[in-house]
């Protein structure tokens, strides 16, 4: 990672921007929803586009001023509509949460069934969790997977759905480490009447890149973020059918946000277009390839892997049978500057804070240059950090090579 750090007249600040530098330059990044933008990227998001009041839509503002914004919105707009064949597309979104409750507002009423995976099972806090605003507001009815295999149980999907017959069935996941078949939530929602929404959040670069499905065409709303897998900005996108984009236009702005952030919005326009270029399609690819090896490696270690590997970038591991959670080893990890998430695995006995698994990802150390070998020698670390989780002065050394591996990994790429 280039250092692109200016100095600033904030010192404590300062400080701050010069160890987040130093962390992800130094440390191993393998959260599966993190990633690293480009420098252009970024500079868009920090330029002057950050100035403007822009409430409203291209051609219908509520504040003057906004030619050139408009401009910039259609680009990214258009854009997105060439990368996903999209009908209707809103950049507006500050996130993908945000972008999923536009949907839910514009489509469904209080007190609406929602089909949706568990978030135990995998699926996101927007999608209806208890502790999420969604559950107090809309009846939410779970699918799962299979006890076994650990895979999306499509029978019990259509199963609920012809029990519960739902307003509105949601396909998508945070921690799910294969393909989804999204023509088979189509059916289903085609059979009980109901609006089908897949959140590609996740998925978007793969799908972008022609390495998963697309739901385009078979569900009524796609959202996705544009950070992720996708290596953009911050932010939520909206991709719909024309006819319904009237009533989530309208329910996104005025109806939840008020101005959006048009110099996140220039950035996803930047993004949509390095997602164009034929390297984008190699990165993504290699993304695939180095979660892959790790999860094989893991196997290899004796480490339970969910699913026993992985179709996309990410993955679960239970740690049951190394008599440690995810919490701790978690912090363990962070300890010697490798970075994951605690994460509950499928049908897990402990508490959300506490966790059986870990949930890896291999967007970000991708986008550093890494590799297939390259990963095999990061699970050797993670490996060596679990077994010596006791002995200090172990860790320190771990901690050393980490820092040696990404100065090294710098050098080369």
């Amino acid at each position: 990672m280039k250092n692109s750090m200016k100095k600033f007249k904030d010192i404590e600040l300062e400080l701050f921007l010069q160890q987040e530098q130093q962390r992800q330059s130094l440390g191993i990044n393998l959260i599966a929803s993190e990633n690293y933008a480009s420098q252009e990227v970024m500079d868009i998001a920090g330029s002057v586009f950050c100035n403007k009041y822009v409430e409203g839509y291209p051609g219908q503002r509520y504040y003057s001023g906004c030619k050139i914004y408009d401009q910039v919105e259609l680009l990214a707009i258009d854009r997105f509509k060439k990368i996903f064949g999209a009908e209707h597309v809103n950049v507006q979104p500050h996130s993908g949460s945000q972008a999923n409750a536009a949907v839910y507002l514009a489509l469904l009423q209080p007190g609406d069934t929602i089909l949706s995976m568990d978030l135990a099972a995998g699926g996101h806090l927007s999608h209806g969790s208890k502790v999420n605003w969604t559950h107090q507001i809309y009846n939410i009815v779970s699918y799962g997977v299979d006890p076994v295999t650990h895979l999306i149980d499509y029978d019990q999907v259509e199963q609920l759905a012809l029990q519960h017959k739902p307003k509105l069935i949601i396909a998508g996941a945070s921690a799910y480490s294969r393909i989804i078949d999204f023509e088979k939530f189509s059916d289903i929602a085609k059979k009980v009447g109901a609006f089908f929404m897949a959140d590609i959040a996740h998925l978007a670069g793969l799908v972008a890149a022609g390495l998963h499905s697309s739901p385009i065409g078979c569900a009524d709303v796609v959202t996705m973020t544009t950070h992720k897998t996708f290596r953009g900005p911050r932010g939520g996108v909206i991709m719909c059918k024309q006819e319904l984009s009237k009533k989530i236009d309208k329910m996104l702005m005025p109806g939840m946000q008020g101005g959006a952030l048009m110099n996140h919005v220039a950035a996803k326009a930047v993004v949509a277009l390095e997602a164009m270029q034929p390297d984008y399609t190699l990165y993504q690819q290699q993304s695939i390839k180095n979660a892959q090896a790790m999860a094989q490696e893991f196997v290899e270690r004796g480490y339970d892997v969910i699913t026993g590997g992985t179709d996309n970038h990410m993955f679960l591991i239970d740690l049951a049978n190394k008599n440690l959670n995810g919490q701790l080893v978690e912090q363990l990890l962070e300890s010697v500057d490798i970075f994951v998430n605690r994460n509950a695995i499928p049908f897990d006995t402990r508490p959300p804070l506490h966790p059986s698994g870990i949930r890896l990802g291999s967007p970000a150390i991708t986008t550093m240059g890494a590799q297939e070998k390259d990963v095999r020698l990061i699970v050797e670390c993670i490996d060596r950090t679990i077994q010596s989780h006791e002995d200090q002065n172990i860790l320190a050394q771990i901690k050393q090579d980490v820092h040696r591996f990404m100065t090294n990994l710098h050098k080369i790429n």
